[in-house]
């Protein structure tokens, strides 16, 4: 069996160097490629992708994504990294270290759009999907050669260049034997990459890696670990489980077992993200309650698209206020069913802004759900107390048909023009 494939025109052959069917060097060579069948795949800077795809004067120019100076970086392309700019630093910061660059705000609807396609493309390999968010996603493939021909690894490398040819975005891609490792080899070698960790290796790579490479695993938490002298795997993998469990609890055996690259989770479609939220900084700070009604349905559709394009629902229902004073204020209400509806999120929200009006003026609003789960046919059950909701639905479901066909600004609601 071969044991190297080439990326650009996929053909397969037992040695390496460049590809004997195209000369492409862009080969990828493993002992297991043909045997690994774990994937995890990430669009690659994907919101500053998109945005560069949809106006092409963008493309050698750093593009930073996120509100005005008072906001902070939502992504950013690598162009601007190259400067330092970083996911969640301060807008001021980034304009400091890369004054060059195009701030565009995010335009979740294209986002949306894109990864729709993506998880499209996805389903056409394997239904065994679970999304990490709107630009990632795990895979299992296992059993799937039978179906298309190939081995995972060439399925994922064909998915990979569809997907850049077809949505014109790049992707990532780390291919292995769960799913912790998975997700670390598609980091290895963005943009563009292709990472193989198979079983024969995981041990000499995992020696060499930092502690911060494992899920859970924050600054504060490796200060901690730091102070006791466990700074890289290796120095993990030289004590016992039990000794780790003693002095950390649950988190020591997660250290313990992912240092020996032991991930028994399987991939899931009801997995992925806790909850889907939205949020916004606003350039001044806003107390007229109008005004704030508008940004408020606008972070409600943003959070029912995601919801929708991942087929997902959530019961718990949060809104976030910070104040001029930079107090953080989170309100949460539970709903009797699950909910994917912008106007179910946003008639729960808009009760709980009501509630707060006093504290403001605001200077950010969000918007999230959590304890989600796959949409099924409890989502948006009836309101007996509420017997105009299921119009209201029906509206929204006829909107959301008129702005697939039309666009995003076909049709909106008078509340949305606040």
């Amino acid at each position: 069996m071969a044991d190297a494939f080439c990326r650009d025109c996929l053909n397969r052959q037992s040695v390496p160097g460049r590809c004997t069917a195209c000369g492409s060097p862009r080969l990828v060579v493993h002992d297991e490629i043909n045997r690994l069948s774990i994937a995890h795949m990430d669009c690659d800077a994907f919101y500053a992708a998109v945005e560069k795809r949809d106006d092409p004067s963008l493309q050698d120019k750093p593009v930073i994504i996120g509100g005005g100076r008072r906001g902070v970086v939502s992504t950013c392309c690598y162009i601007a990294r190259i400067h330092g700019v970083r996911s969640a630093m301060p807008m001021f910061k980034a304009l400091e270290l890369c004054p060059d660059a195009e701030v565009i705000r995010p335009r979740m609807d294209a986002y949306v759009e894109a990864s729709r396609a993506i998880r499209a493309k996805m389903e056409e390999l394997t239904p065994l999907i679970e999304p990490l968010s709107l630009d990632e996603a795990f895979l299992d493939l296992t059993g799937t050669e039978r179906l298309h021909g190939a081995p995972p690894a060439i399925l994922m490398a064909r998915l990979q260049r569809d997907i850049e040819r077809e949505v014109g975005v790049t992707t990532s891609v780390g291919l292995s034997h769960n799913k912790f490792l998975a997700k670390v080899a598609s980091d290895l070698e963005k943009p563009r990459g292709f990472s193989v960790i198979g079983v024969a290796d995981t041990d000499a790579f995992l020696e060499s890696q930092p502690i911060s490479i494992i899920w859970g695993v924050g600054k504060t938490t490796q200060k901690r670990l730091a102070a006791d002298g466990l700074r890289r795997i290796s120095d993990i993998r030289r004590h016992e489980e039990a000794d780790l469990v003693a002095r950390y609890g649950g988190m020591g055996s997660h250290l313990w077992r992912l240092a020996h690259g032991k991930d028994s989770r399987r991939v899931s479609r009801g997995g992925g993200a806790k909850s889907v939220s939205n949020e916004t900084t606003f350039s001044d700070d806003i107390s007229d309650p109008d005004l704030l009604q508008g940004h408020l349905w606008r972070m409600c559709e943003k959070v029912s698209d995601r919801l929708k394009a991942k087929e997902i629902a959530g019961r718990t229902v949060t809104l976030k206020l910070k104040t001029a004073s930079f107090s953080l204020l989170t309100r949460q209400v539970q709903l009797t069913h699950p909910t994917q509806m912008a106007d179910t999120i946003y008639k729960r929200t808009a009760e709980l802004l009501a509630g707060e009006l006093k504290r403001g003026p605001f200077r950010l609003i969000g918007v999230g759900l959590s304890q989600l789960k796959v949409a099924d046919a409890m989502t948006d059950s009836p309101d007996l107390l509420d017997p105009a909701a299921p119009k209201r639905a029906a509206a929204e479901r006829a909107t959301d048909s008129i702005r697939a066909k039309f666009g995003n600004t076909a049709i909106t609601k008078g509340r949305g023009l606040r």
